[in-house]
């Protein structure tokens, strides 16, 4: 990685974890709701999803004040999400980011609560926002849906669970994680496109890009559950195996998953090669991806 990309990972996260506390304090919502909400979200991690719609609206030459809302929205769907994922009906863990998880701290109801409010509420910061067209909010806001939703990232989360303690062939990991994680990503990339007025041949090449770049990000975490370590990552090694779940090592032997992983984001770039606009920061972010500890 280039100086330059860490400077924007950076500055961009900087930027995303000072708004995302204003947008939940500004609700005239119960204090300990807030409270749970704001807990989550500061809990760090990544950012990749936020800084990806900022990373798109960037290499257009946008201003990237224009993203972020759209954001801060999809980091907390994502939020969202692993506050449920980490309750004991579902992977049942008591860390996250290295920090008891949501509902060790404020109890199963509450928990659910916060995570309903910051699924609601990333809806609300898109169709709230002044920067975008009445029109751009309706593409960004069906992109959401689509990939949230029963058709995305929830369905793929009931193959996910549906599939725990049995073999699952190849193809059955694909759909989980194509769903599971790999479309709310591509929601960040697509939603940063449509807000930075791309054309629709870069759109179309940039879903292929984001679909790639999706699935090398799960073969990624489906390897650092293996040799990660607990302290960077922030949870303990070797969930998927107490789960009983199928992962990328567990079909195509670790060896096999790091080759796969290398393929994806090989074609991750290879989708960027006609694309209007100089992709210099998307292609660095692939290998971002593909080298990440945590």
């Amino acid at each position: 990685m280039t100086i330059q990309l860490n400077e924007f990972l950076e500055s961009r996260k900087q930027r995303i974890e000072e708004a995302m506390p204003e947008y939940i304090e500004q609700l005239h919502a119960p204090k300990t709701l807030k409270e749970a909400m704001n807990y989550s979200l500061a809990a760090g991690g990544k950012r990749i999803r936020p800084i990806l719609v900022l990373a798109l609206l960037h290499t257009y030459k946008q201003p990237e004040d224009a993203g972020i809302a759209t954001a801060c929205a999809v980091e907390m769907l994502h939020t969202y999400s692993l506050i449920h994922d980490d309750l004991p009906a579902m992977d049942n863990d008591d860390l996250r980011r290295g920090k008891p998880t949501n509902h060790k701290v404020f109890g199963e109801a509450m928990a659910i609560l916060a995570g309903d409010g910051l699924l609601t509420q990333s809806f609300s910061l898109i169709v709230n926002d002044t920067h975008p067209s009445a029109e751009n909010k309706i593409r960004v806001v069906s992109e959401l849906v689509q990939a949230a939703g029963a058709e995305g990232m929830v369905g793929g989360q009931v193959a996910d669970m549906e599939g725990e303690a049995k073999s699952l062939t190849l193809d059955e990991l694909q759909y989980i994680h194509e769903n599971k994680t790999a479309k709310l990503l591509g929601f960040s990339i697509i939603s940063g496109a449509i807000l930075a007025g791309a054309p629709e041949e870069d759109v179309e090449k940039l879903r292929q890009y984001a679909y790639h770049l999706g699935i090398a990000f799960q073969i990624r975490d489906d390897i650092l559950d293996i040799e990660g370590n607990q302290e960077t990552i922030g949870k303990p090694v070797g969930s998927d195996t107490t789960n009983e779940k199928t992962t990328y090592p567990s079909i195509l032997t670790m060896q096999g998953a790091k080759v796969k992983l290398n393929d994806h984001i090989d074609y991750a770039k290879a989708a960027l090669n006609s694309i209007s606009v100089p992709s210099g920061l998307l292609v660095q972010i692939c290998d971002m991806i593909a080298e990440r500890d945590h």
